[in-house]
């Protein structure tokens, strides 16, 4: 059965690299699913109505002003003057908790702001809880403020430690006005790309995940941080130093500190060695490390002055200042491309790109350029993805945006078309050339087919009777001839993910993609679209299309996991009217644990990557 909707995923991604390089795309809104009575944000201090009942204004806990007139969207609304906020009314005869805020309402009716919202219709004689559940608050913790719209007294908006909410009934029932508020204060990307989702780090709400096909948040069931935060506090002791960032690849280890000092490892942290002091007077936030070249480093720091951008190649025996003409600002994040000798930082006064020699310490200034686009907020953090083709910044209260990294245009990369990865291509599967139009290309006297091509991708098909493990792939491309290695194993099963990470899976029997708004179900027949998946039997001919009935069928057995648990596999077949695609047919057992699993499949002892279904019951 042919899956209709699966040429969307590719040419997505195809063509998301294909627009302008600063087309930057929203990932989420700003909400957070905690079980509330809607999806919370971070937190509120205060809210009001405008004089007439038709605007709504919303003060973060940063001190920033929002309004909305349609309660849906929000728009920047600095300069507005807060309402100071009431204190008390002396007529009640008693208070519902100690200490608690009074607003008055209409018609002789009070609201209180405690630990929870209050209201009394007899001067205070009897209060009633409009936001308990059990002892808990429907609408998290931390109350605020509470607002009564001048149109209708029945309508009522609060302010806590997890947003905006409203009420139009009196406050028997809450909705949250949060999806569209920017108050998600996201301080880390802890992962993005197409193998890992997106995962962050919130300021106040913990580690956050990204579900495929969601807008909403999620918290994080595997956290990220645990290992990164026992390095700095066994550093910090060994170090005399309150450790406040740490890297390590290879046998480099790096770490800075919160007084600007930095120190290098090359032993995997056994012994280290301090810099000279550069005139840093701020904590070092981050430090990139490059996986390949572990003696290439760069940091970021967040002083009021400079530098705020450290180099060094020679495994941090020296540092050297990036700075030049950035802005004299806090640099929060710096991540790199020594390929290409990219550097993009996140600072206080948004996102910038550059370009230095990070093979060697040069002289030669640092030209950085503000990247446009996004909210004009400060930018808390930089990441690009395995391949180094997707750029992700992260905006206070704006959330998590991503787009195509500028310097890809600067350089030609071969990944897996399955996940932009860098893992081995197998005979039939497809490849990815990123950075160029490619017109032709062969390799060990075979012509591997071009199937796709613009002025920034190609896609190309690995003959059936390629044979590695490596390959020299020559290709004609706009810019020329070129040579690339090419790493060719038997199988190398790669399941097709989009750039944010939305796995390619489909319900046999409706088609309808498996993702946050179509989940799975127990016992259900869920289709798999995957590349790598090698030899079929019988033969198929390399750069045509399967056919659309009896496929042929993978030569191998393949395996399907879900949680580690192996399930059962139907079919493993050539994908119908494609060419490089495979689809794996699995069972879903009859009971399963709710909620998000990871899902891989095997080949040969080769492993997918892992990716995550949300099924239910």
């Amino acid at each position: 059965m042919r899956v209709p909707v699966l040429i969307l995923t590719l040419t997505a991604a195809v063509t998301a690299l294909a627009q302008p390089a600063m087309e930057w795309r929203r990932l989420g809104s700003s909400a957070v699913e905690l079980g509330l009575a809607s999806p919370a944000t971070g937190p509120v201090a205060q809210v009001w109505f405008a004089a007439d009942g038709v605007s709504l204004y919303a003060r973060t806990s940063s001190g920033r002003i929002f309004q909305t007139t349609d309660f849906e969207s929000w728009r920047d609304a600095a300069g507005t003057f807060a309402p100071s906020p009431s204190t008390g009314v002396s007529q009640l005869v008693r208070m519902p908790e100690a200490e608690a805020t009074v607003t008055p309402g209409t018609a002789g009716r009070f609201f209180a702001v405690g630990r929870h919202l209050w209201r009394t219709d007899d001067f205070g004689r009897s209060w009633t809880n409009l936001t308990a559940f059990k002892s808990q608050s429907i609408v998290g913790p931390g109350q605020h403020s509470v607002a009564v719209s001048p149109l209708d007294g029945n309508q009522l908006v609060l302010a806590n430690d997890y947003g905006v909410w409203r009420s139009m009934d009196g406050g028997l029932t809450w909705s949250g006005l949060n999806e569209g508020l920017p108050n998600l204060g996201v301080r880390r990307i802890l992962a993005a790309g197409s193998a890992t989702g997106v995962r962050v780090l919130a300021a106040g709400l913990g580690e956050l995940q990204l579900s495929a096909g969601s807008s909403v948040w999620q918290p994080s069931a595997a956290p990220f941080l645990q290992s990164e935060n026992a390095l700095k506090g066994r550093y910090s002791a060994a170090l005399g130093a309150q450790i406040t960032a740490v890297a390590s690849a290879g046998d480099s280890v790096y770490a800075g500190s919160s007084d600007g000092r930095l120190w290098a490892s090359a032993n995997r942290g056994t012994t280290f060695q301090q810099m000279a002091p550069l005139g840093a007077n701020g904590p070092v936030e981050r430090i990139f490390v490059d996986p390949a070249a572990p003696r290439v480093a760069l940091a970021a720091l967040s002083g009021s002055t400079g530098p705020h951008v450290l180099r060094t190649t020679n495994n941090g025996l020296f540092w050297d200042s990036l700075d030049f003409n950035l802005p004299n600002a806090p640099v929060y994040s710096v991540t790199g491309d020594r390929a290409t000798g990219s550097i993009y930082v996140a600072s206080e006064k948004g996102v910038f790109f550059g370009h230095a020699d990070l093979n060697n310490a040069t002289a030669d200034p640092v030209n950085w350029e503000s990247l446009p686009g996004l909210p004009n907020v400060p930018a808390t953090d930089v990441h690009l993805d395995a391949a180094g083709i997707r750029l992700y910044a992260s905006l206070d209260g704006y959330g998590v945006y991503a787009t195509p990294a500028p310097h890809i245009r600067r350089g030609i990369r071969l990944v897996n078309a399955a996940d932009f990865s860098n893992r081995p291509a197998a005979p039939g599967s497809l490849v990815s050339v990123i950075g160029g139009r490619v017109t032709t290309a062969n390799g060990n006297s075979l012509s591997y087919p071009v199937l796709a091509a613009s002025d920034t991708e190609s896609q190309i098909q690995v003959p059936f009777e390629a044979v590695g493990p490596n390959v020299a792939l020559a290709l004609q491309t706009s810019n020329g001839s070129m040579t690339m290695g090419l790493t060719v194993q038997p199988l190398s099963p790669a399941i097709l993910v989009s750039r944010e990470g939305a796995p390619a899976l489909f319900d046999a029997d409706t088609e309808l993609p498996v993702d946050g708004r179509n989940t799975a179900h127990a016992g259900a027949r869920i289709k798999i679209m995957l590349t790598g998946l090698g030899r079929v039997r019988p033969d198929w001919p390399t750069g045509l299309q399967a056919p659309m009935d009896n496929p042929p069928a993978v030569a191998v057995p393949v395996k399907a996991f879900l949680d580690g648990a192996a399930i059962q596999v139907n079919s493993a077949t050539l994908a119908s009217g494609y060419i490089g695609f495979y689809v794996v047919e699995v069972q879903l057992p009859a009971v399963v644990n709710a909620g998000t699993s990871e899902l891989y499949v095997s080949a040969g002892g080769h492993d997918s990557n892992k990716i995550q279904i949300v099924v239910e019951q």
